[in-house]
């Protein structure tokens, strides 16, 4: 029988997750079946009652990509959370092990599996931002405060940041962002998003973790903090490493002001492939054992230059 995995968020269609996933299993030979679902916040329950009843009736699931708006939602349907995302609560791959729990330890509610719940968004924000040479001990700044803010936070903390400023529309409405950064050890401060280009322009490093054409409108004020006099008044020339999670328009408006300055930009899709290969590593049980050249297949799935695994 064809083993199951899928992609679950709202909307869905402009994913680029299964394209990811189908030239992963292909190129490790497995008939692995990766569909796309979409899935609101509400229809969630629902959702995870019906793949539980056919993982115990004998369907082979194996895992599932989680994506906006369901990566908080998640935590209520899984089993059990490892990892950061224990940390975060913040979801983003559940797997599916057998139920062979030890004495006295809990069983799935299934009886046949386990759905346990990971965090690879951060190891895919960290390997993208040190691929681009992002520096060590970084000043950074992160833009939205939600759930892919809250790995952001995490990653700049595994890569030696010592703080980060986080921009919002709305300082009210970052409860993510505060609990990952309270979690991890991180000190932010929680700044409104008006105003912020100049701070934005001169860190070294910049997660923007808002959807497609919300920074907009910061793109325009970044244009003007990159002037000369700024630049020769920081005594630096150049802008440091953006990373745009959205990937779709591409080059964001925010991407496009950054690399016109000469400042090093990371598209979001790259942050998604390196999340997909440690959704692969889950999803076959091959984890390390994966090799260095599925990352090359991924790449060619959808047009991105091959990086280093």
């Amino acid at each position: 029988m064809t083993l199951r995995a899928a992609v679950l968020g709202h909307p869905i269609s402009h994913s680029k997750s299964p394209a990811l996933h189908r030239a992963a299993y292909a190129y490790l030979g497995l008939e692995l079946d990766y569909a796309p679902f979409d899935v609101t916040e509400e229809a969630l329950p629902a959702f995870m009652a019906r793949v539980r009843d056919e993982a115990g009736r004998g369907e082979r699931w194996r895992g599932l990509s989680v994506t906006m708006p369901l990566k908080t939602a998640m935590l209520a349907e899984v089993d059990e959370v490892r990892g950061i995302a224990r940390a975060l609560g913040v979801i983003n791959t559940v797997a599916f092990e057998p139920d062979e729990p030890a004495d006295g330890a809990s069983a799935g509610r299934s009886g046949t599996v386990r759905l346990i719940g990971y965090n690879t968004d951060v190891a895919g924000i960290v390997n993208a931002l040190r691929h681009a040479g992002a520096p060590a001990a970084p000043a950074a700044a992160v833009l939205g405060g939600g759930g892919t803010a809250a790995a952001a936070i995490a990653a700049l903390k595994e890569l030696g940041a010592p703080a980060a400023d986080v921009f919002v529309r709305d300082v009210g409405r970052a409860a993510a962002a505060r609990a990952a950064a309270a979690a991890v050890g991180l000190p932010i401060r929680v700044l409104p998003i008006t105003g912020a280009a100049t701070a934005v322009a001169w860190a070294d490093v910049v997660i923007s973790t808002l959807p497609p054409r919300a920074a907009d409108t910061l793109a325009g004020e970044l244009q003007h903090a990159f002037g000369a006099e700024r630049a020769r008044e920081s005594g630096r020339t150049n802008p440091g490493v953006l990373l745009d999670v959205a990937y779709d328009p591409w080059p964001s408006r925010i991407a496009a002001a950054w690399q016109d300055a000469g400042g090093t930009v990371v598209a979001g899709l790259e942050m998604l492939i390196y999340q997909a290969v440690e959704q692969v590593r889950h999803f076959t049980g091959l984890g390390d054992a994966v090799p260095r050249e599925v990352i090359d297949v991924m790449c060619d799935a959808v047009g991105a230059p091959r990086r280093v695994f």
